[in-house]
């Protein structure tokens, strides 16, 4: 298995490991939380793709990123109000 495969999968299971203490602790939000645990594996995964995809994956990446934060701003809104 390549480094880079190894790294990536030890990025996923720490993603995860969080993603599972976060949810316990922010139950308020399940499907919230969970999407986003889910984005983030996604970025895991797209970061760690080949870069031959004619700017799809970079594409990808980007809209995952946007993705991730307005979830997060989600989350925030829905505590503030």
């Amino acid at each position: 298995m390549s480094l880079r495969r190894s790294l990536s999968l030890l990025a996923f299971a720490a993603i995860l490991v969080t993603g599972f203490f976060a949810g316990r602790a922010s139950a308020d939000q399940p499907h919230m939380h969970a999407a986003l645990e889910h984005l983030r594996a996604a970025k895991v995964e797209l970061t760690a793709a080949t870069h031959d995809k004619g700017g799809h994956r970079e594409a990808a990446l980007r809209l995952t990123n946007d993705a991730i934060a307005e979830v997060e701003r989600g989350v925030a809104y829905d505590r503030r109000h």
